[in-house]
């Protein structure tokens, strides 16, 4: 049998990434050969990818970057098995190295992209891993991008907010403003940004029903009754008509009013996104 050094061991452990028993399993097997070692444990890699991929994987982490002049932002969605492998560092480290491999990518790609990644971790961790989805946001024209992951990786959003000027993103109102409507897109979860945007056989249904609750009583009433409860209905569901979650008196629409009067500009919400994990 090959002497097979330490040195070698951990020389083929930072080239492949796999654990350091495989390493040297893989070295005694092709007789000290790194690079028939490499091709072994590429194999086995691959033959483990394929009897891990069965197993579901429904537990994992959504993570988030902005670009430092916030004209960008990404979010990706890698499930694992357990929630013991969400707090493994390996793990976390991965996720970060998938967030950057995101840069660049396609909407929801990062699977097929990053294919053989995803495999070599499974034989490292031992566990089905799935890069599940990736999102980009790039802002066109004027206006900056926001993200927020909460609870550890099991909620995410990505927004994009325009504006007139391109000074005033950098303003600290407009990163808080930012921030805070991020949080607000997390806690409260908004359907759509305006009531416009609510599809026409939504509303048809919730005027149904709400005629019907007040069946009997004489038609302007009725009609009175089903707009006021129509109303009540958008500040639930539309963003910009929410009341703000850190202060209820305020709708959405306000905090951004607020935040462009502190700046002299104008905001509005172009799109967002919020994730669970798994859902």
């Amino acid at each position: 049998m090959a002497d097979i050094s330490a040195s070698l061991v951990k020389e083929l452990r930072d080239e492949t990434g796999v654990g350091m028993m495989e390493c040297k399993k893989a070295l005694v097997e092709t007789g000290g050969d790194k690079e028939a070692a490499i091709k072994k444990l590429r194999e086995a890699g691959m033959q483990m990818a394929a009897k891990k991929a069965s197993r579901t994987a429904k537990q994992g982490i959504i993570a988030a970057s902005v670009a430092p002049d916030a004209r960008s932002g990404r979010m990706i969605e890698v499930n694992c098995e357990t929630d013991f492998v969400t707090k493994n560092d390996l793990f976390q480290a991965f996720v970060s190295e998938l967030l950057r491999e995101a840069d660049g990518l396609a909407d929801d790609t990062i699977g097929e992209a990053c294919k053989s990644k995803v495999e070599a971790k499974i034989a490292e961790i031992g566990e089905n891993l799935v890069a599940r989805r990736n999102l980009t946001y790039t802002v066109q024209g004027t206006g900056a991008v926001a993200a927020y992951v909460h609870l550890g990786g099991k909620l995410g959003v990505l927004v994009e907010v325009g504006c007139t000027k391109p000074e005033s993103v950098q303003q600290d109102a407009v990163k808080t403003m930012l921030a805070d409507l991020t949080l607000h897109i997390t806690a409260v979860n908004p359907a759509c940004i305006t009531r416009d945007q609510v599809p026409a056989e939504t509303v048809a249904a919730e005027k149904d029903i709400y005629a019907k609750q007040v069946e009997g009583k004489p038609a302007n009433i009725i009609d009175k009754i089903v707009a006021g409860k129509l109303e009540k209905f958008y500040g639930q569901i539309c963003l910009v008509e929410q009341p703000f979650v850190k202060d209820q008196d305020k709708t959405v629409a306000a905090v951004l009013a607020d935040a462009g009067k502190a700046v002299g500009d104008e905001f509005t919400i172009r799109r967002f996104v919020r994730w669970q994990l798994g859902a």
